[in-house]
């Protein structure tokens, strides 16, 4: 996708194309040759998508579920958590459907091209604001400690919908406008078209608002809160218990932006060079391929470090993740049980308070 401006496309076809030459090319003198760039992606990147679908499917919806399980016992931590695992569950489902744009061509039609650009953009957007909240949370929850229930449970309850998720439905609407499926000569293309002759300035605009309103503000956001935090632990005395509640949110948040980063480095780079500010060489064009290839499958795997993180460093939710299997078992036992002595059912809601204590 190149965040909006189709990645997947066999480059080496949209340079002798309508689009293709107005796309990007229409200033370029020099015409590189990406055949080595298109190969890579048929390989490397179904390949990639195909782990992280899977990862993605199983980490997500087992955090999905647990969170489900244990309503009345979660923090408010945990209801940003099942916010970030409900988008990201939404976003892996998109994958295959690059996977195989990527391979061949695209099949889907033009109704679920603009579903998934869509589905990717909320993504994008709703996971970086809800780490941001998380961090807002966290501050309230350290600095502010006295009387600050209340303000945290309006933000995780009903701030983050006009906060996080109206927001990134809003940044949708460019999709709707020029996400696109196109016939060219070979295949069928997904991605946005913009208007001939004007693409570089809609597609810097894009970049620059990807970059800023997904990383710098929240990222802002998130630096300030966490600096005050350290500054608040370092002067108490029980400094080391809330640093280790604190341990698997920022490992969460400097894993997103470990991901993310490099991959907005290679976008920004090459809009300067789209724009002719820094100046253009076909080494760098195919270095900027690669790297983009790369470091944006890199970005994607964000979706699967959060319920990877939950498993390994989070013992609260690796105690109710056991509990709520135990229970789905043990109720699917006596049920059984119950239908071969023909009793009645019983309701099964005093087997949940297990989560309580949890």
């Amino acid at each position: 996708m190149d965040a909006y401006d189709g990645i997947l496309v066999d480059l080496s076809e949209l340079n002798s194309s309508e689009y293709g030459s107005g796309e990007f090319e229409e200033d370029l003198e020099e015409v590189c040759d990406r055949t080595l760039s298109a190969d890579f992606q048929r390989i490397f990147i179904p390949t990639v998508y195909g782990i992280f679908f899977v990862l993605g499917i199983v980490g997500n919806g087992l955090v999905v579920v647990v969170m489900g399980y244990q309503q009345k016992s979660r923090t408010m931590t945990d209801k940003y958590r099942l916010h970030l695992s409900v988008a990201d569950l939404l976003f892996v489902l998109t994958l295959p459907f690059w996977a195989v744009d990527a391979v061949s061509s695209w099949y889907f039609g033009g109704f679920l091209c603009v579903a998934v650009h869509v589905i990717y953009t909320i993504n994008l957007y709703s996971s970086v604001l809800i780490l941001a909240f998380i961090s807002l949370d966290r501050y309230l929850a350290v600095v502010r400690a006295t009387n600050s229930q209340a303000p945290r449970r309006l933000l995780a309850e009903r701030v983050i919908y006009v906060g996080v998720w109206l927001p990134a439905v809003i940044l949708t609407v460019p999709d709707l406008v020029f996400a696109k499926a196109k016939d060219m000569e070979t295949r069928t293309i997904c991605q946005r078209i913009y208007p001939l002759g004007t693409s570089n300035i809609w597609t810097a605009v894009f970049r620059f608002q990807h970059i800023f309103v997904g990383f710098v503000i929240p990222g802002l956001i998130i630096l300030t809160c966490y600096c005050i935090i350290i500054s608040k632990l370092s002067q108490g005395s029980k400094g080391q218990l809330k640093r280790k509640a604190l341990k698997t949110t920022v490992i969460l948040i400097l894993c997103f932006f470990g991901c993310w980063l490099p991959y907005c480095a290679g976008i920004f780079v090459d809009t300067l060079m789209r724009l002719n500010v820094i100046s253009h060489s076909c080494g760098l064009e195919q270095s900027l391929d690669t790297w983009i290839f790369i470091t944006e499958a890199l970005a994607y795997f964000h979706c699967c470090l959060n319920p990877i993180l939950y498993a390994f460093l989070g013992v609260k939710f690796k105690k109710s993740a056991r509990s709520t299997f135990s229970t789905s078992q043990g109720s699917s036992l006596k049920m059984l049980a119950k239908k071969r002595v023909g009793l009645s059912s019983v309701s099964t809601e005093s087997e949940s308070s297990s989560f309580h204590s949890s």
